[in-house]
């Protein structure tokens, strides 16, 4: 079994929490692939990153994320699939009504 990091992205401006159905959704998602699911959590708000870099001197930290973007990456799953195709089936199922989802396989170091 693989593990595949499901990131979920969307409009930066759109606040899940004063949407119930979104939260339903996820609740549902949960219970219908719980098995699958190792781990995953909302992110707080683009506000809130910081980015750390370096910059030859040393490391430059600046508020933000790393990219102003139209979509910005709000949370995650960490999910075990039999192989691709099995995840992208599960992440079909990740409410999402605004963005998408990348699906990331996880490297595993022997």
């Amino acid at each position: 079994m693989a593990q595949y990091l499901v990131l979920i992205y969307g409009d930066p401006t759109y606040e899940a929490g004063d949407d119930d159905t979104v939260m339903k959704g996820h609740m549902k998602f949960g219970e219908d692939h719980g098995a699958k699911i190792a781990g995953g959590h909302a992110l707080q708000p683009v506000s809130t990153a910081t980015s750390v870099r370096p910059d030859g001197a040393g490391f430059s930290v600046t508020d933000g994320p790393f990219l102003e973007t139209k979509e910005a990456l709000g949370g995650y799953y960490l999910i075990e699939a039999a192989d691709l195709d099995e995840a992208i089936s599960i992440s079909k199922d990740i409410p999402m009504p605004v963005g998408g989802v990348e699906i990331r396989p996880v490297v595993v170091f022997d």
